[in-house]
């Protein structure tokens, strides 16, 4: 079994599972207590459009995505603090906007089905060094950011007085958002667009379940995000299977787990 870990394209699968499950759990922590699932099935969304972009102009499509979605992110932020509209509507507009945008582009490239394909439901067999290095760089900038986790989960739990201490929540906010849209297209790869949306929610729905304080639930979301990435590329090959769906799978047998624990406790 161990010739799997002497394979290079799986090395890269496994690096970038690593790097995903990371990002995607950290971010997916302030998702979760905040309520905003479905801020990360709508940038997931979006994301299609930047893709298509790129696509239809034979680039990397990632190199329009990422800023694509990051417009996207700030748009719904943007809105949302500007009107009296629940951010579930606005993200609703933008979604279907993103979305009406990456099928007409799609629609004028001939030849595409491939690597719509790939970006839909994901790939992560055929991830390259350039998609490695991206998400490291991205993983270094949330290290570097590891200071805001405090004033994200300050806010996360209440708003109100984190304003009443001077906490520059609006910013934090986009700032926030930025983060978790590049996570999404940078992860898209790995589980797909259709799918990413999960891995910010599921590990850490199941570590709220089991954990005491927001500290415990971020460790615990990034471990099992992590953990399930790896699992799921060795079941995948051995089992040929689609890989973003079996790590999902998996984080749901997780949660379940984690529920029934809960539950009996």
């Amino acid at each position: 079994m161990l010739e799997i870990f002497t394979i290079p394209f799986l090395q890269r699968a496994f690096i970038a599972g690593a790097l995903v499950g990371f990002l995607s759990s950290y971010f997916g922590v302030f998702v979760v207590q905040r309520g905003m699932g479905f801020l990360g099935s709508g940038l997931a969304h979006a994301a299609f459009g930047g893709v298509a972009i790129g696509i239809f102009l034979n680039q990397e499509p990632l190199l329009f995505a990422i800023p694509f979605t990051i417009l996207v992110a700030i748009a719904i932020t943007y809105v949302k603090e500007k009107t009296n509209l629940a951010e579930d509507t606005a993200i609703g507009i933008f979604f279907s906007v993103s979305m009406a945008l990456g099928i007409i582009f799609i629609a004028l490239k001939k030849n595409y089905s491939s690597d719509a394909f790939n970006y839909l439901f994901g790939s992560i067999l055929a991830v390259n060094y350039n998609d490695i290095l991206i998400t490291s760089l991205l993983s270094l900038v949330t290290i570097i950011l590891f200071p805001y986790w405090k004033k994200w989960a300050y806010s996360s739990f209440d708003r109100e007085l984190a304003y009443t201490d001077k906490i520059k929540v609006v910013f934090d906010d986009y700032l926030l958002n930025i983060m978790v849209a590049i996570t999404i297209v940078v992860s898209i790869k790995v589980v797909g667009i259709v799918l990413i949306a999960a891995c910010l929610v599921i590990p850490p729905a199941a570590a709220r379940l089991v954990s005491k304080t927001f500290s415990k639930m971020t460790v615990l979301s990034i471990f099992l995000g992590v953990i399930s990435t790896f699992i799921g590329i060795i079941f995948s090959y051995y089992l040929d299977l689609p890989t973003g769906a079996l790590i999902i799978l998996l984080q749901a047998v997780f949660f379940f787990f984690f529920m029934l624990i809960k539950n009996n406790s």
